[in-house]
């Protein structure tokens, strides 16, 4: 059970926040500095759009910035996925009515559904999680009743 402060992430999702947080510290947040400066130097900051939407931008990429230190801090990375069974960290292969899908199952913070990555605490992460290949899940999703049938997990 994770507390409020603790992000669930896998390795690969920890990797690319760090990956993100250097990029921001090593090469956005000097460019943008560059660029503060050089519509500071433009004279009149009070009508100076320019010096205006860099400011803007500063605020968003610190907010960012410590956005990434905080989860990395926090941050619970799932070691030992369940064998067997659907569980954090787990890719699963599912048959549907129309079709086959395939979701892995990870932490709110790394959840992308357009990647196939969905939260442990989704509808359809909570529902699938502690069930096996074979298994048929019904799920009440807002469009009505799902059945999922799990053909692989790994």
């Amino acid at each position: 059970m994770t507390t409020k402060n603790e992000f669930i992430l896998t390795k690969e999702g920890l990797q690319a926040l760090k990956d993100e947080l250097h990029e921001l510290q090593t090469v956005q947040r000097p460019k943008l500095a560059e660029r503060l400066k050089e519509a500071h130097e433009m004279g009149d900051l009070s009508e100076n759009a320019q010096y205006d939407a860099a400011r803007d931008e500063q605020g968003f990429m610190e907010g960012r910035i410590i956005e990434i230190e905080h989860i990395i801090k926090h941050a619970s990375v799932i070691e030992n996925k369940p064998k067997g069974k659907v569980g954090l960290g787990s890719t699963v292969h599912i048959e549907l009515e129309n079709g086959k899908v395939q979701y892995t199952i990870v932490g709110s913070t790394e959840a992308n559904p357009d990647e196939g990555k969905i939260s442990n605490e989704s509808l359809i992460g909570k529902a699938l999680i502690g069930h096996k290949p074979g298994e048929e899940v019904e799920i009440s999703v807002p469009a009505g009743t799902m059945k999922y049938k799990i053909m692989k997990v790994e």
